[in-house]
Parts: structure tokens; sequence; C-alpha cells
């Protein structure tokens, strides 16, 4: 989280250029969205599993970052990818997604549906938002969007194949029967991208999609480049100050 948060003040200080990151995690990771309270989480099973927990710099619900492509697309609100409303950049970047997966063969919709009325569940996955993707009506893909004066931060994630229940583990509940339900409901609207297609999907595999469906959508040519000294720097001091930082991740 700190490295994407550095490469956006990087972009608003004109030092880099517009960029898509692909990454995963480890250890898994639990990520909260950035309003979401940290009583959603069960700590005690957390720690027992040995996963991680972080705060993102994105709103949204809570997402287990484990077996799962993550991108990161970062740009000033100038580049005419980018421009517009939240909802316009957004649904721009949707039609960049949803390429990156047909290319990998899934055959994806983008989600129209309006969620004013959806009940705040503490799952990412649970429900698809505008122009989220899914697959014969389950989300395949979370993402979500920042807006700061140095630019734009969208990042989201693909889950490639394992347990989409493993996350109701680690959040509270009032009682089992209720996390049980809530695990029956994740498994009816959400799905990995080895469900779908009845085949392993490597990592390689879909970051070399996403590279390829994001150059064909937004006409764009990506030169592949290491973080820059002052990107480094910057993530070192955010990782340190506020996204390894108990208080920050608490919001105490």
């Amino acid at each position: 989280m700190a490295v994407d948060a550095a490469i956006l003040s990087a972009v608003g200080r004109d030092e880099v250029p517009p960029t898509l990151r692909l990454y995963r995690w480890d250890p898994p990771c639990l990520s909260l969205g950035y309003s979401q309270p940290f009583s959603d989480l069960d700590q005690d099973q957390l720690h027992s599993k040995g996963w991680d927990v972080v705060r993102r710099p994105t709103g949204g619900r809570a997402i287990l970052h484990t077996d799962e492509l993550t991108y990161a697309v970062i740009g000033p609100k100038t580049d005419p990818r980018l421009k517009g409303g939240l909802m316009e950049s957004y649904q721009r970047l949707s039609k960049a997604l949803s390429e990156s997966l047909k290319i990998l063969g899934l055959p994806v919709q983008v989600h129209l549906g309006k969620n004013s009325n959806t009940i705040n569940h503490p799952v990412c996955f649970e429900n698809p938002s505008d122009f989220e993707i899914t697959v014969e009506g389950k989300k395949i893909i979370g993402s979500a969007q920042a807006r700061k004066k140095e630019g734009i931060l969208q990042h989201g994630t693909l889950p490639l194949k394992g347990d989409l229940t493993r996350i109701i583990q680690v959040l509270n509940y009032s009682n089992s029967d209720q996390k049980d339900q809530a695990a029956a409901v994740l498994l009816q609207k959400a799905a990995t991208v080895e469900i779908v297609l009845g085949r392993e999907v490597s990592w390689d595999e879909a970051a070399t999609a996403f590279q390829t469906g994001f150059q064909k959508t937004l006409n764009v040519l990506f030169k592949k480049s290491d973080l820059s000294s002052s990107e480094k720097e910057d993530a070192q001091l955010l990782a340190k100050t506020q996204f390894g930082n108990p208080r920050w991740t608490a919001q105490l």
C-alpha cells in the first residue's frame, strides 16, 4: 500500500509517468477499506493464521489478498485515460479490465446495477459496484478508487484460485450460523478464475493479459521500470509512519 501511495506522490510531482503496477502479497493479508471499522476484524483468528492486516488508502470493504493478482492504476487527473468524474474514469478503466479478463478466456460482463440500497457487508466481494466485472452474475474482480490532489489511484484484485470463504474466518460475526450464512452467500456472489475456467491460471499469465488488455483498450504502450529512488524513499517512510503504523490501521 505504501508503494501505491508513493507512486501517486511521484505522479503528482510529475516525476514519473502514469503507471500500471501489477503485484501479489506475501504473506496473505487482509486489507480494510479506508473507512471500514476495525471492529469488523477478528484479530485472534487473523494472528492464529499468520496473516497480516493493512488499511487501504481507498474505500470499500475487506479483501483477503492471497492466490490473486492485484493491480494499481496511478496517474494525474489530466491524463485522458483518467480525466472526468469518478464514474467516468472508473467506467473507462472497467473496459480495460474487461478486455484483460476476456484475453484469459473469461466470459465477462460489466455490472451496471445500482447499489444504493445494498446492505453494508464487511466483505468486498459480496456485492458488485457499478461498472465492476462479473461472470455469470458473480463478481470476479473488486476495485476501489481514491482521488487525491496528486492524482488518481485505482487498485483492485483478481482472485485466481483458492477458497474465497477464507476471509469469513477472520471477520467478526454474531455467531457461527451468521458466519456459515455469510460464507454461503459469498460463494453465490463471487468466483475465482479457476472456478470459471476449470483450470489454474498463473500470476504471470494473468499479468501478461492485464498488460495486453490495458494497452489495447487505453491506447498506451507500457515501458517496464523499477521504482525511482524517491518512490522507494517515500514508500519506506509511508510504510513506517502510516500503513505499518497500528494507529493508522486501527484508526485510534
